[in-house]
């Protein structure tokens, strides 16, 4: 009777039905021993999703996503369809009611389960928190713990009955989340510490004892165990990476895995007792569907599935509304852009925004700079710009609200503060730390207004970092960024940086005031004025400002109509994709 109590107990924690619950209590834990008959059972997956919904069929949407997992049902195929986090930030179908409306649709698909993703916290720990309360599916996460009383703050483990098998979930949130997101959310109101964590760890320890543990919990109940992770395979989320928390861990069946954005179909990777595990993740923003089979013989395969002509009726209607009151809301012309602007290298595809100067990098810092001179007639000296705040290139042609919506979702504002020389060195120091590493990118690299700076990759980076990847010190050895500049309004010339001197610097809350990406060396310094406007706003309002103005009385993006041409000297150059030369990579 005790192991009987025991049992139950285990159930009720994972989440297991209460008929699920009387079936499971009756019987063994070995699947050779089940009593039902096995077929084979579908998983249907999504990751890094990040509100793309407006594609039109054959592409995935939410409506066809609902009638693939429909069809399964209507052919009594057991069938769980689940995702890997990111799915409430990314585009304007996103920001504009944080996330209400995609839930909505995931909701109406039928999704059974999830694990965030770093950007479900972009909207701040309330929003976090009731996003995951306005589910209709559990979310799911062995490392995010409440430091207040050290219990986890999720479920780790979901177990569901399918076609005569036990199946766990364990859920896993990239320790990334504390950087890629806003620290801040993490912090108690006044910013002196943290209340919660993403278990981690500088060698990735913390993390996968978190892991291990929820495992062996899932062993106990299911037949299978799946990992959910919002976790990825880039070089630079090392050591927290799906591949090293497999290869650090034991038990595994497969790993459904997000965060890298990667097409991954099927990838074999050996656990720590030397079991082949399988990996996969379908890359981003709906281009495909995984389908994972659970074979009644127990092997799994995995495909990646990029169109369905199905939908579903009701799912397609809700998300073609919400679309087209998005559209109509931001749907105003407001400039025209001459020239392509790029995140990714036009050459090569590759994202390049996260590790080197783009015209859409220097469009963006420009816009901030342009704000707080022009706008708010304030001195400004210096604007910066995180590269991860920067999403989606940008043709030539028309420019709407929806447009500068698109390229920054976050509803970040825009803050200017009074810093030391010092601190501009620090954070400049800090953003270019990956720059030069084959495969790294950084969310935090740093695009420039009113300055130019020089990265010199062959000099190692010694900035002092926390577990968190947060700023903590200045550079120990020689500086990696060199020949920092500021350009001076007064005599049109890029003047040599003052480490003493006093600078105003402009930028999004997000970076200089809510250690975002880990920027924690402007702890303390002088603001001078916040929440001027969103950061959307801020691109729009620069953009309307453009001269050679058209028949339709629409400004057009070109470097002469900028109101920085007037700025004797300035460095600025939109129709080159690779910007106007502010940033050296040598």
């Amino acid at each position: 009777m005790k192991h009987l109590i025991s049992r139950r107990s285990f159930l009720k924690a994972a989440g297991i039905t209460s008929a699920a619950t009387a079936m499971a209590l009756g019987a063994p834990a070995a699947s050779a021993c089940w009593s039902s008959d096995k077929s084979d059972v579908t998983i249907l997956y999504t990751n890094d999703v990040h509100t793309y919904i407006d594609k039109q069929a054959p592409k995935l949407t939410y409506a066809s996503i609902a009638a693939l997992k429909q069809s399964y049902r209507d052919a009594g195929k057991p069938v769980l369809l689940v995702d890997a986090g990111d799915h409430v930030q990314g585009t304007a179908y996103g920001s504009m009611d944080e996330g209400a409306s995609i839930i909505e649709l995931m909701n109406a698909a039928g999704y059974d389960v999830a694990t965030p993703g770093n950007h479900e916290f972009d909207y701040g720990m309330d929003r976090a928190k009731q996003i995951i309360k306005d589910a209709d599916f559990p979310y799911l996460s062995c490392n995010w713990v409440d430091l207040r009383t050290n219990l986890r703050v999720l479920p780790s483990v979901k177990v569901f009955v399918k076609g005569g098998v036990r199946i766990a979930f364990v859920g896993v949130t990239t320790p990334e989340t504390f950087t890629k997101s806003t620290p801040a959310y993490f912090m108690n109101k006044a910013q002196t510490k943290y209340i919660y964590d993403i278990l981690g760890g500088e060698d990735g320890q913390k993390l996968y004892d978190a892991v291990q543990k929820a495992i062996d919990k899932a062993k106990i109940l299911a037949d299978y165990v799946i990992g959910l992770g919002h976790l990825g395979v880039d070089p630079s989320s090392s050591p927290w990476t799906s591949e090293e928390v497999i290869a650090h861990t034991s038990g595994f069946d497969a790993f459904i895995d997000g965060h890298s954005h990667t097409v991954m179909e099927n990838k074999q990777v050996a656990d720590a007792s030397g079991k082949m595990v399988t990996l996969t993740q379908t890359g981003s923003y709906f281009a495909n569907v995984g389908e994972m089979t659970i074979a009644a013989d127990g092997t799994i395969s995995t495909r990646l599935v990029s169109t369905c002509d199905a939908v579903d009726s009701a799912v397609a209607a809700a998300q073609t509304a919400w679309v087209n009151s998005v559209d109509d809301m931001l749907g105003e012309k407001i400039a025209v852009g001459d020239a392509n602007f790029y995140i990714n290298d036009p050459e090569t595809g590759k994202r390049r925004i996260r590790s080197g100067e783009t015209n859409l990098g220097d469009f963006v810092a420009d816009g901030i700079y342009t704000y707080f001179n022009e706008v708010e007639q304030l001195h400004c000296d210096i604007a910066l710009m995180n590269g991860g705040g920067i999403r989606t290139d940008v043709a030539a042609g028309y420019w709407t609200f929806k447009t500068c919506k698109q390229v920054s979702p976050f509803g970040n504002v825009a803050c200017l503060m009074s810093v030391t020389g010092k601190q501009i060195q620090d954070a400049l120091e800090f953003a270019a730390r990956f720059a030069g590493e084959s495969g790294k990118e950084n969310g935090g690299f740093l695009h420039v207004a009113g300055a130019s700076y020089e990265i010199h990759t062959d000099i190692p980076n010694t900035v002092q970092t926390d577990d968190k990847n947060v700023w903590i010190g200045s550079a120990t050895g020689t500086p990696r960024v060199q020949n920092v500049k500021i350009y001076d309004k007064a005599s049109g010339s890029y003047l040599p940086l003052d480490p003493a001197k006093t600078y105003a610097l402009a930028g999004m809350n997000y970076t200089l005031r809510n250690l975002g990406d880990g920027f924690a060396m402007f702890d303390g310094a002088e603001l001078i004025k916040d929440y001027v406007s969103e950061d959307y706003l801020v691109m729009s309002t620069y953009a309307m400002s453009f001269g050679g103005v058209d028949a339709e009385g629409l400004p057009h993006l070109a470097t002469a109509n900028s109101p920085l041409a007037e700025y004797p000297g300035y460095l600025i150059n939109y129709e080159n994709p690779y910007g106007a030369g502010r940033i050296a990579i040598l």
